[in-house]
């Protein structure tokens, strides 16, 4: 579906499905240099299982058109405005990584329309290395490496994966070099730097009162549960769930998080 959002195009992935006003909406957001295919599995079950499914290209990012935006808050408010141009008077929100920070600030700027948080792969402060900010902005390849490699805890999937035998890594690096050659006005860089600079994450969190889910990675190195912290002591009343993965959470045990994500929304 593409909806116009400030003049230009934002694309959302639907499931296929038409919006229902009588069913609930769930909005999913992926991290840096990413697209909405990251949520490939968790979107579309949601999509065939009575929910009105949101998985948002940010924009500069896969088929969203315009410049990508270089804070967290206004990726906040552009989020706000999709709702809007779907007709979503409320939603639940799932984010991953970047995404996680973008629902967070959305959920704190309009309370009144999250019904339901979810953050995975998820900390605050997100600071990102030296190294790898000033790779993202002269090396991208190498960003690109190094990403995938902290992101995975191997190369190849899990049993429960449902496309055995394929490179998770190469699969996303893939993806994150297609997105370079889309928008190759440093796009990494300008994602990297808004999770760097966000700052309201600590006022954000202590103001949400909507049921919260974390969903944490055992085996992150880019966000070490212990990182998240933070966030889960400020919102005391969410519920932590670890899955055995690294960063790239989605792929490496969609199953997993597709369970949390499904205990979660049937709470809702």
């Amino acid at each position: 579906m593409i909806y116009e959002i400030n003049g230009a195009p934002a694309y959302s992935y639907t499931g296929g499905k038409a919006f229902d006003a009588r069913q609930p909406t769930i909005v999913f957001l992926h991290g840096a240099q990413n697209d909405h295919s990251v949520w490939a599995l968790q979107s579309r079950y949601f999509a065939w299982h009575g929910w009105n499914v949101l998985a948002p290209d940010l924009p500069g990012h896969g088929r969203s058109g315009g410049q990508a935006l270089d804070s967290v808050e206004s990726m906040a408010d552009w989020l706000l405005a999709l709702l809007d141009a779907a007709g979503a008077c409320q939603a639940v929100l799932a984010g991953h990584s970047m995404g996680s920070l973008i629902a967070l600030e959305a959920a704190h700027r309009a309370p009144g329309r999250v019904t339901g948080l979810a953050l995975l792969g998820t900390t605050w402060p997100m600071k990102v290395s030296d190294t790898l900010l000033a790779a993202s902005k002269d090396r991208l390849q190498e960003a690109i490496d190094m990403v995938n490699i902290w992101s995975h805890t191997g190369p190849l999937p899990r049993p429960a994966c449902p496309a055995p035998g394929f490179s998770v890594t190469g699969l996303s690096r893939r993806l994150m070099q297609r997105l370079a050659e889309q928008n190759p006005d440093q796009l990494f860089h300008t994602d990297f730097s808004a999770c760097n600079a966000y700052a309201n994450g600590g006022v954000a969190a202590a103001g949400i009162s909507c049921p919260t889910l974390f969903v944490l990675g055992a085996r992150d190195i880019m966000t070490p549960p212990r990182s998240a912290q933070a966030l889960t002591s400020a919102i005391v009343h969410g519920k932590i769930v670890t899955v055995d993965a690294g960063h790239a959470m989605m792929a490496e045990q969609p199953d997993a998080v597709l369970d949390a994500l499904i205990a979660f929304a049937g709470r809702q």
